[in-house]
């Protein structure tokens, strides 16, 4: 009887740990597939294209997967978490920084995977070499960190006051939240 009572307690634990990871792959999969999105749009505006790429969608939700779970592995892996008891400017500027590091390594992966599929060989599919490669890559790594920001601001957030309150301070009714109505009187 204690075994099937232990059994059970386990299998939801491990029901609600998945559930959990679930959700956090989810919001960091939609932020990330929202912002590739957009760079496809201001990419199609900036190239003139009178159509959207609909090929380009595709690939921005393609990264969104992988990116998402790189996040995740990063996060699971404690990547950035040197400054996780200094202000949270500390923390997020640090995990920003590391993450734009790990995601540029995997636009160059990308690149070279990429230029495999397309019958090139490995040395020929990286990055060509030069000021202009450079200058991509730097621009990449800007644009990786500033889109950045506000996730890992929000992730720290809920870190330190906790997930639910975050939530509950976006999203619920400040007058039906006795917890929400009372700071808002301080």
């Amino acid at each position: 009887m204690a075994e099937t009572t232990a059994s059970s307690r386990h299998q939801k634990h491990l029901r609600e740990t998945a559930a959990d990871e679930f959700k956090r792959f989810l919001a960091i999969f939609v932020y990330l597939w929202v912002v590739f999105a957009l760079l496809s749009i201001h990419k199609s505006i900036v190239l003139s294209e009178h159509h959207l790429n609909f090929q380009e969608h595709a690939f921005a939700i393609i990264n969104s997967l992988i990116f998402a779970k790189v996040l995740l592995f990063g996060e699971d892996f404690h990547l950035g978490t040197r400054f996780h008891d200094k202000p949270l400017i500390f923390p997020v500027l640090h995990k920003c920084l590391v993450f734009t590091v790990v995601l540029i390594c995997f636009y160059i992966v990308e690149s070279v995977l990429a230029g495999v599929w397309h019958g090139r060989t490995v040395a020929n599919s990286l990055p060509p070499q030069g000021d202009r490669s450079i200058k991509n890559i730097l621009s990449v790594g800007i644009l990786c960190f500033v889109m950045l920001l506000p996730f890992f601001g929000f992730r720290e957030i809920g870190r330190v006051i906790g997930r639910k309150e975050l939530w509950s301070l976006i999203l619920r009714n400040r007058r039906s939240d006795p917890f929400l109505s009372s700071v808002e009187r301080l």
